[in-house]
Order: C-alpha cells, then sequence, then structure tokens
C-alpha cells in the first residue's frame, strides 16, 4: 500500500468515525464572536436559569454526556476542585447534559459540585450548540463540549473534544488571557 492511499484510507476512516459519532443530529453551532444560544433549564434543585442572567460575567459552559460516568465525572470533579480559581477569574461554571434534574441531584450530592449543572431533557440547548450526538443510532447525547461566554453574551472560545481531566486549567487560563485582550460592548 503507497503511503497516499494509506492516507486516503486514514482520511475516510475518519471521516466515518465522525459520521458514526455525530449520526445525523450533529449541527453546526454557534461560531466565535456570535451570539450565544439562549436557554432555560432547571439546575440540581429544580431552580430555572437562563444564560442572560449570567451577562456580566465570564461563563464556562460546558457539555457532557451522562451523570455518574467515569469521564464525566472526572471532569466534574475537575471543575469542582478549581471552583475557587474560575471564580476568582471572574467566571461562573455552567455544567449541561440531557439528563434529568433528579439525575443531576444525585450526581451533584455524590460528588459535592458547588456550581450548578443544567438538565437539557428536551436536547434543545444541545443542538442549538451543536453538540447534541446520536450514539449508536438509538441514544442521544451531548458530546463533551465546552464554550467560554463573554460578559456580553458572545462566544468567545469553543473547546472540541475536551480531554475531562485538567480542562479546568486550560479554561482557567483562557479565561484569564480573554480577560485581559477583551474589549467590552
Amino acid at each position: 500500500m503507497t503511503i497516499a492511499r494509506g492516507a486516503r484510507m486514514n482520511w475516510a476512516a475518519g471521516l466515518a468515525a465522525l459520521a458514526l459519532w455525530c449520526g445525523v443530529a450533529c449541527a453546526a453551532g454557534p461560531t466565535l464572536g456570535t451570539m450565544a444560544p439562549e436557554f432555560r433549564l432547571q439546575d440540581q434543585s429544580g431552580e430555572w436559569h437562563t444564560l442572560e442572567q449570567y451577562r456580566g460575567k465570564w461563563v464556562a459552559l460546558y457539555f457532557y454526556p451522562k451523570d455518574q460516568t467515569p469521564g464525566c465525572t472526572t471532569q466534574a470533579c475537575d471543575f469542582r476542585d478549581n471552583v475557587f480559581a474560575i471564580r476568582e477569574a471572574g467566571a461562573v461554571i455552567l455544567g449541561i447534559s440531557v439528563d434529568t434534574v433528579a439525575s443531576h441531584k444525585a450526581f451533584a450530592e455524590k460528588h459535592g459540585l458547588p456550581f450548578k449543572i443544567l438538565a437539557d431533557s428536551s436536547k434543545k440547548t444541545a443542538a442549538d450548540y451543536g453538540v447534541l450526538a446520536k450514539l449508536f443510532g438509538i441514544m442521544e447525547l451531548a458530546k463533551r463540549e465546552t464554550f467560554l461566554i463573554d460578559p456580553q453574551g458572545r462566544i468567545a472560545k469553543h473547546y472540541f473534544d475536551v480531554k475531562p481531566e485538567g480542562h479546568s486549567a486550560m479554561v482557567i487560563a483562557d479565561i484569564n488571557a480573554l480577560r485581559a485582550t477583551h474589549k467590552p460592548g
């Protein structure tokens, strides 16, 4: 097999894997500099939250597939362990998955999560952000992606294919760098 043929096969395999992961449900999400899609979702305590109520603050909005799974637990605990540094950077953390309020409540209590995790049971918010994926053609989950939203509500950074461990440190560094160069308005 030639190198060119091998490269074509790897490229094709990558596209096939992406198609399998995304299925028909992957849609384009917001792009950098555009307004972040609004939402109205309940947190683990049943309280309603909108993106609008966080205007004036940086928001680390992270989507994750499923409560109580190893990668999602690692990611949530990573944010938990760095919550003070994130707050010091002038940001709030909001997690979103397509799980229920009851599932979020159990997850947050079990792991002592000091931030809001929002239930997108309708899957509308995940779809609006372009992170809703169909797994094995039968189950819809949010992909593990994070959006940094500036105080005016615009997308300032989008992380694709997030690795759960250590992600919060990257988010903190980027918030601090963006705050240093951010021009309000």
